[in-house]
């Protein structure tokens, strides 16, 4: 048991550094309440599975080839800094809760953190270094059901960080005036464009300098 908690908190010690998904996360909080910041993060813990899966498998190695890695930075670039826009452009504007327009937007949500998370070559790096240890030291020392407990673990603390940062932002959403909340959509978007720039660098690096 004690093991398994360990795993979880690995998994919440792997989301908490700032980054693309939580900067997206707290601006969709912001602006659209508690279900929309989680559905981002719920898109991007469906790229983490599917990268766990690639390197249980062993297929994320094709990954990384530097075309591939180029093509990743480039439409995560892409991606980034279309949110960012994005944001900035619908900065202020909050919808209203339970209406059909804010369900509908839901799946929005859910793609764009899929999106952001998926085309993130850190994601690859993370995975193939961290959790490729980890899998090879458990997969060492105990059985497969074991294995896939522990792997559950660390998406479990995954999940839990994205479920704290989507109420942190739903909740001081309350507290905050339509001003404040303009702002705060214009520096989310801003720190989103930032990370995507910086995607942008390492692709133009990888196709022209390497």
């Amino acid at each position: 048991m004690d093991i398994f908690i360990g795993y979880i908190f690995l998994g919440i010690s792997l989301s908490a550094p700032i980054g693309p998904i939580n900067a997206a996360q707290l601006d969709k909080g912001f602006r659209s309440g508690f279900w929309h910041a989680w559905f981002v993060g719920l898109g991007a813990i469906c790229a983490d599975i599917l990268y766990m899966l690639l390197v249980y498998f062993g297929v994320i190695q094709l990954l990384e080839s530097p075309y591939i890695k180029a093509f990743l930075w480039l439409f995560g670039f892409l991606v980034l800094v279309y949110t960012g826009i994005e944001s900035i452009k619908d900065a202020g504007r909050v919808s209203v809760p339970g209406s059909a327009r804010d369900d509908a937007r839901l799946s929005k949500s859910l793609l764009s953190g899929f999106l952001m998370s998926l085309f993130n070559p850190l994601s690859i790096l993370f995975w193939l270094g961290i959790y490729g240890s980890v899998l090879a030291k458990a997969a060492a020392e105990f059985p497969m059901q074991q294995l896939i407990l522990y792997s559950g673990g660390i998406v479990l603390g995954i999940l839990l960080w994205d479920i704290s940062m989507a109420g942190a932002a739903s909740f001081f959403r309350k507290f905050l005036t339509s001003r404040v909340l303009k702002s705060l959509s214009v520096i989310s978007g801003l720190a989103l464009i930032g990370f995507g720039l910086y995607f942008g660098k390492e692709a133009a690096r990888l196709l022209f300098f390497h």
